[in-house]
């Protein structure tokens, strides 16, 4: 019955076309929302959350409205997803990806920041948003394949400075945005070259590789990918 149930409230709302579906059978009754998806949502209408409890098995929550929504229509929230990126020239782009966190978790972003900061490895500490499946799928690398794609029409290249969110991307210097946008984004990026720890090191990283791609693209991309290859297949080197 937990199965059935499972895949009814929680699968079938996420799907395109088995979504159509759900809400015809159920009209949206009885819906089952996580914890994260809940104060997601709630942040992109405006929201900020004031306070939760668990009470018999129920969640509460307090949250008082302190901007105007932010909401993304054109967000897919099935288990291949696009998420916004800055690409060359500043423009923004898709970028797909399986996904490995709850429905809503992009806009507890900032949130996250302000709570956890960043971890080694410019990522955040026992993130909440990520499922359980997710942290599978980042560990085996399967969330990026869809990305390939985006390779394929031209927006990212084999190698290149990791695409990255609008927030994400305003926590690095200004002398290093504007040269970032000058290259596009790549699927394999030069952290698993050079292995930096903290986010000035990662900058510093990619500052690195630019300049020498900006000189010498080709040489610089074959040197890099060879590098984070064995970095990679060797010294199993893993985003977190």
């Amino acid at each position: 019955f937990y199965i059935v149930d499972f895949i009814l409230k929680r699968v079938f709302p996420k799907v395109p076309g088995l979504k159509k579906l759900y809400f015809l059978i159920t009209n949206g009754r009885n819906r089952a929302l996580s914890e994260i998806e809940i104060y997601g949502r709630l942040n992109c209408c405006g929201f900020t959350l004031v306070d939760s409890k668990l009470i018999n098995n129920l969640l509460y929550f307090v949250a008082i409205k302190i901007k105007a929504p932010a909401y993304d229509h054109h967000a897919t929230y099935g288990p291949l997803i696009r998420l916004n990126r800055v690409g060359q020239n500043g423009n923004i782009i898709r970028v797909y990806k399986l996904r490995t966190m709850f429905a809503y978790s992009e806009y507890l972003q900032e949130t996250i920041y302000k709570q956890q900061s960043l971890q080694e490895g410019g990522k955040f500490k026992n993130d909440p948003r990520i499922s359980t499946i997710g942290a599978i799928f980042r560990k085996c690398w399967l969330d990026e394949l869809p990305m390939i794609y985006n390779m394929l029409t031209g927006e990212i290249k084999i190698v290149g400075v990791r695409p990255l969110s609008q927030h994400y991307y305003s926590l690095y210097p200004e002398r290093v945005q504007q040269l970032r946008i000058k290259t596009k984004p790549g699927l394999i990026p030069p952290f698993y070259a050079d292995m930096p720890k903290t986010l000035d090191e990662i900058v510093a990283s990619e500052e690195r590789y630019i300049h020498q791609y900006l000189k010498k693209p080709f040489q610089t991309d074959i040197k890099y990918f060879f590098k984070a290859t064995y970095n990679i297949l060797i010294k199993q080197a893993r985003s977190k």
